[in-house]
């Protein structure tokens, strides 16, 4: 995956949880499934099955981590959701696409800098939703 395939893994996975917050667990599916297909149109045909599985994969999976730890505050969800999201997202489409993982650790840590660079703004979001009193789902 080129290096800004790999930032935007990153942010999809951010922006996922933030569209969870706001809008709820089924509006996050949907925008999932969206980002599958328009996943699946833009890639190269050769890697458009292993592009729309690691979307679709990774950003449930990262679904299934924020939903239950988002109780407990947002930056840990994003933080943790991102890191599991990020793995699958780089496991999935390194071993679909290329049969191989010998690059996921540049796929891991480029990922992860963008996880690590979204936390202040997701921190600064959620100081300015309580004080303007907007309620999250």
């Amino acid at each position: 995956m080129a290096p800004s395939g790999v930032i935007m893994a990153g942010a999809a996975l951010v922006l996922r949880d933030l569209v969870q917050r706001r809008l709820g667990v089924a509006a996050s599916s949907l925008a999932i499934l969206a980002g599958a297909v328009l996943s699946a149109l833009l890639a190269p045909p050769a890697l458009v099955i292993a592009s729309a599985a690691a979307f679709l994969l990774s950003e449930f999976a990262d679904l299934a981590v924020y939903t239950p730890l988002a109780r407990r505050g947002l930056i840990i969800a994003v933080v943790a959701s991102g890191v599991v999201g990020l793995v699958v997202d780089s496991v999935v489409f390194l071993w679909l696409a290329f049969g191989s993982l010998e690059f996921l650790p540049g796929q891991i840590v480029g990922k992860a800098w963008m996880v690590l660079f979204s936390v202040p703004c997701v921190g600064w979001l959620r100081r300015r939703d309580a004080r303007l009193g907007i309620a999250t789902v």
